[in-house]
């Protein structure tokens, strides 16, 4: 018995203590109206009572004795009942209070029983607090409050507290018993039983034991289990694939509704008793039997014809104890896209094979397993390797051990950032700069399905092109920023594109209004000067720009706007339809020019009465010396007659001077001739040695009058060279003779040649004076002589006769020199003229310092 049973008892004692009260009161009622009978007559005789109150009765005598008799006899009957009803009383008031005590004693024991069985009691009546007896251990999450067991919510699951409300609620309405499996919020498995006393409900709460807990979880596994069987099947009745169940003997005892549409027959036949037509043929259910009886599952591919169409199916077949099951897949759809994807991937495959772009492809396990020519041939992999299905990871392992990856102070942590791309779900991009001065773009792209895709675009010739080109546009953006030349690019439309500061200086116009990119006939209206050639000029510079012309011609002109400004504009067409307009600020230019033409051609009959001068000059005093070199000749000629000694020493002079003054007077012949264009050289093969040696042969005179010391230098193999040797002589004579007047009495003077890959290479040096360096730029020029001492200077011709002949052969003249050191002469012959381009267009110096 619980709490509640002696609380009911405790209750039944009460009310009968107040019942034994109530019987005595009564006793002692009787009692006194029997005393009160009992004194009647000595109160009628004192006449404390009228007799008047006893005339309702009838006479006096006979009332007051029937009266007392019957007093006498009620206060007996009375004191007898009184007496019964008292001991009767506290024979109820013993036993109920036995029966209290009692129902405490069996209180205490369902308390003490409650505590050992460990269970908790939960009594619930309308209109008062929930109580609460037992207890349960605090990791089972069962709360101790009455108030919080009571609510449900929060020591309990939502599923197990939403169904043990239900099963109260059923309990108060109907009286309905329950014993049901719970779990609580900490998970421990409880069993509740409830069942209604009185107007109060009672549920008893006791945790599960091993065998109860399985039991329960038994119980909730196979609930599940039916609703899940349930759920399935209806399931598989919806699918869009035919499925069907056989019993042991291979009939087919249930079938979906698509198995029904593919065999064409009405949904629910297999219900109504029919029997469902085969979609698998014969030699199929046969094999499909065989293979069941080898093992549990089979799947098969298998063509079936199904609501009149050839299908095709991915059979999987299942067997059992009560027979087996099959589903039938369509993959009609599935396999015609599968070769379809062949066919696209094989196109897919050639095609990648012809790109440039290195692309290499790597499945979910990170192998390799598409590769194309490019790809192979950027890293040189040998074909044995790559068809191996490499893993990623040691790929590139391989490719830095053969240092060919990007130098990496941390491999690893690099490493793992390019293979992270198999965990990515976004394309990643790598820049690798490879050791041998190659770019990569590396692109890195994830397949859904897993794997990863790389594409190897080799950028090194973009970057070097983008580089080149940011360069030059900020070349050409500084250039033109600072050309003296105004520059303007007029769009297709008309409207300015570009302009520089030196086209706003030009014509004058302010930066604002360059800003707004004005069109070009606002732009023309606003700055043209009023001049009608202004006008003009930008009418036609608007026609080019705007013109819709095929051929869109360029405009090229000369205009003079306000200020005496005189201004050159040109337009060039531009590939993208704009157009470029030049305008140069000529106008000092022009008044420069016209001072120039005027004194240009001042100088040009000067020089003409100048060439004609020296001609008629050198033609005029040729012949009368030739006269007076014969006729002298004539005189030291001992046939002639004797000559005394001056006579003869006077005779030698008038040679020697006719011999100088005729070879100045040929030189200039000749010079004239070379600047007219008609010289022309007599090629033929030039023998080196030789040539040098009639050279030589030609200064000993002035060697010997000089006291100068002659050494050649001519190797045996030197050979020779094609080029006129007359004129080749005449410059090794003249810088023989050069080198010659430059020295000093008893120096020395070299001539040397070389063989050399485009020709031959002759140098004639002296250990004389030297050149000043502010002479070394003008030896070269007609008429120029150094001071040689007290000899008498030349006529500056020598060094200009040598730049002159040796340029006619294509060969270039250096000199070196030192001053105080002497000076060095270098004159380079090609093989043949014009064969070689000479390394130099006009003779080079060097100037030795000290």
């Amino acid at each position: 018995m619980g709490r509640g049973d002696g609380q009911s008892g405790a209750s039944e004692t009460a009310r009968l203590r107040r019942a034994g009260v109530s019987v005595r009161l009564r006793a002692r009622l009787a009692l006194a109206a029997s005393t009160a009978l009992a004194g009647l007559p000595a109160l009628l005789a004192a006449g404390l009572v009228p007799t008047s109150a006893l005339a309702a009765f009838g006479p006096v005598e006979t009332t007051l004795g029937s009266a007392l008799v019957g007093a006498l006899a009620f206060a007996v009957l009375v004191t007898v009942a009184l007496a019964r009803t008292r001991a009767r009383a506290t024979e109820r008031i013993a036993r109920a209070e036995a029966a209290a005590r009692e129902a405490a004693r069996r209180a205490d024991r369902a308390e003490t029983l409650l505590a050992g069985d460990e269970e908790r009691l939960l009594v619930l009546r309308a209109g008062e607090a929930p109580r609460t007896a037992g207890h349960l251990p605090p990791e089972t999450g069962v709360p101790t409050d009455a108030a919080r067991l009571a609510a449900l919510d929060g020591w309990l699951a939502p599923e197990s507290a939403a169904a043990l409300a239900a099963h109260l609620d059923r309990l108060s309405v109907t009286g309905e018993r329950f014993r049901l499996a719970l779990t609580t919020s900490a998970g421990s498995p409880l069993e509740a039983s409830g069942r209604a006393a009185g107007t109060s409900r009672l549920v008893r709460l006791r945790e599960l034991g091993e065998e109860h807990r399985r039991l329960a979880e038994a119980e909730a596994a196979c609930v599940r289990a039916e609703r899940e069987s349930a759920a399935l099947k209806a399931l598989v009745a919806r699918l869009p694939h035919p499925f069907w169940l056989r019993d042991a003997d291979g009939r087919i005892v249930w079938h979906n509704d698509a198995y029904a549409r593919a065999v064409e027959v009405p949904e629910g036949a297999i219900a109504a008793g029919g029997e469902a037509p085969e979609l698998l043929d014969t030699s199929d259910r046969a094999a499909l039997a065989a293979a069941l009886a080898e093992r549990t599952v089979v799947a098969r591919r298998v063509a079936v014809v199904a609501a009149g169409e050839r299908r095709i199916l991915d059979v999987v077949a299942a067997a059992s104890e009560e027979g087996s099951g099959g589903v039938g897949v369509d993959v009609t759809e599935l396999e015609l896209a599968d070769a379809a994807l062949k066919r696209t991937l094989d196109y897919h495959t050639r095609t990648l094979d012809q790109l440039a772009t290195a692309v290499a492809i790597f499945g979910p396990d990170r192998r390799l397993t598409f590769y194309n020519a490019a790809y192979q041939s950027l890293w040189g992999l040998d074909t044995a390797l790559l068809e191996s299905r490499p893993e990623d990871g040691a790929l590139l392992d391989a490719l830095r051990s053969a240092r060919m990856l990007p130098e990496q102070a941390d491999f690893r942590a690099w490493k793992r950032e390019v293979l992270s791309s198999y965990q990515s779900v976004e394309a990643q991009e790598h820049w690798w700069h490879l050791p041998d001065g190659q770019t990569l773009r590396v692109l890195a792209s994830p397949h859904p399905q897993g794997g990863v895709t790389y594409v190897y675009e080799n950028v090194t010739e973009r970057l070097d092109l983008e580089s080149r080109y940011n360069a030059l546009i900020r070349v050409q953006g500084e250039t033109l920023d600072h050309l003296a030349e105004g520059v303007a690019v007029f769009g297709s439309d008309g409207r300015l594109r570009l302009w520089n500061p030196a086209f706003a200086s030009v014509w004058d116009v302010d930066i604002a209004l360059l800003a707004e990119r004005p069109h070009i006939g606002v732009f023309a209206r606003r700055t043209a000067a009023p001049g009608a050639a202004a006008r003009r000029a930008w009418e036609e510079i608007a026609a080019a720009v705007t013109g819709l012309a095929e051929g869109r011609p360029r405009a090229v002109g000369r205009c003079e706007r306000a200020g005496e400004v005189v201004i050159d504009y040109a337009t060039v067409p531009l590939p993208d339809g704009a157009t470029l307009a030049t305008f140069v600020d000529v106008t000092d230019s022009v008044k420069v020019e016209r001072a120039l033409i005027e004194r240009n051609d001042a100088l040009v009959a000067a020089d003409r009465i100048k060439d004609a001068f020296i001609q008629h000059v050198s033609y005029e005093l040729r012949s009368p010396l030739t006269t007076v070199i014969g006729f002298t000749q004539l005189l030291a000629d001992t046939r002639t007659g004797p000559l005394t000694d001056k006579q003869r020493e006077y005779t030698d002079y008038v040679l020697s001077s006719a011999g100088a003054l005729l070879a100045i007077i040929n030189d200039i012949l000749d010079l004239a001739t070379i600047d007219a264009g008609a010289m022309e050289l007599e090629l033929a093969a030039v023998d080196v040695a030789a040539t040098i040696a009639a050279a030589v042969e030609g200064v000993q005179d002035r060697l010997r009058e000089a006291r100068l010391e002659l050494s050649t230098k001519v190797p045996a193999d030197v050979g020779t060279f094609v080029g006129d040797e007359k004129r080749v002589r005449q410059v090794l004579f003249n810088l023989l003779s050069n080198a010659i007047a430059h020295s000093d009495p008893g120096g020395r003077v070299e001539i040397a040649c070389a063989r050399e890959a485009e020709g031959v290479r002759i140098a004639v040096s002296d250990r004389g004076r030297g050149i000043p360096t502010e002479l070394i730029d003008q030896v070269f020029d007609r008429f120029v002589a150094r001071p040689t001492g007290a000899s008498r200077h030349g006529a500056g011709l020598g060094l200009s006769i040598v730049k002159s002949f040796v340029a006619l052969h294509g060969g270039t003249v250096a000199i070196d020199s030192k001053e105080g050191a002497g000076t060095t002469v270098i004159c380079r012959f090609p093989s043949r003229p014009g064969e070689t381009a000479a390394r130099e267009t006009t003779p080079t110096r060097r100037a030795v310092t000290s």
